[in-house]
């Protein structure tokens, strides 16, 4: 079980791709301009960008799964919408293609910083979560690469998905310990195979979701997960800022959803 997860992480790019060929037609990748919920009610189709990892969106055997997916196919069930999804690793690919009108709702967790703000409109909250440093456990009681507390991370570098919210906070980070920590952006990974590369030692540290690192530590006894980089934070879907009666919608049913007992279970099933 652990070898297939293992497998699991390192195809994670191929197994995104080809879920995107066959959940995701050809004709709904156009470029083109941000809908409002008028022009998705009209097509009667909501497309959603997320990322392909155990805790968002993800294939087990015939069935679609994931936390972001089950919430964003409860909105669209009760809209009377169909939902086609796209894994899209790349955190900047998903703002772009919301510009572009690839897609109308990013169903992923967003951290908000005032950059994101000037740049999208971000629902009410969908889940807590933090960010934390993933590292091998110490093989020595002196092992010099274990980063014991946030003081040791001056002049180390940390790897993170390309345009990932975390880069703000790491900044701030390095501020606060008075001392640079080094920045190094991945494009074509996603967090689980960032975590994958660090278990293997192909690189050694690597900052991502909690929620998303204590599931890899299941299968990967080898990652240290103890370190905070942020402190836990509430996370958000995002929509364009030329899609307000969207946002209105989805902040609408959300307040309404999260009461209920539904989220309660898929919230459980994930966190």
């Amino acid at each position: 079980m652990k070898k297939s997860r293992l497998l699991k992480y390192i195809l994670l790019g191929v197994v995104a791709a080809l879920v995107a060929t066959f959940v995701l037609p050809e004709k709904e990748t156009r470029k083109g301009h941000p809908r409002d919920y008028a022009a998705i009610a009209a097509e009667g189709i909501l497309r959603a960008a997320t990322e392909y990892n155990s805790i968002s969106f993800y294939v087990d055997g015939d069935t679609l799964s994931g936390f972001h997916y089950e919430l964003i196919e409860a909105f669209a069930r009760e809209h009377g919408l169909k939902v086609a999804i796209m894994p899209e690793m790349s955190f900047n690919e998903r703002l772009e293609g919301l510009a572009e009108g690839k897609y109308d709702v990013i169903a992923y967790g967003i951290l908000a910083t005032s950059e994101l703000k000037d740049s999208l409109l971000l629902t009410s909250p969908i889940a807590l979560n933090r960010q934390v440093l993933v590292q091998r456990k110490p093989t020595t009681p002196d092992d010099s690469l274990y980063i014991k507390n946030q003081l040791d991370l001056a002049g180390k570098t940390l790897n993170v998905v390309k345009g990932s919210p975390s880069i703000l906070r790491i900044r701030n980070l390095g501020n606060e310990i008075g001392d640079t920590i080094y920045i190094k952006e991945i494009e074509k990974y996603g967090s689980e195979q960032l975590i994958a590369l660090v278990a293997h030692g192909d690189i050694d540290y690597a900052v991502c979701d909690e929620s998303i690192a204590r599931t890899a530590a299941d299968s990967l006894p080898q990652i240290d997960i103890n370190t905070a980089i942020s402190f836990t934070q509430f996370y958000s879907w995002g929509v364009s800022k030329q899609s307000p009666v969207l946002l209105d919608s989805l902040n609408t049913w959300l307040e309404k959803f999260k009461q209920g007992k539904e989220y309660k279970e898929i919230y459980g099933k994930y966190y």
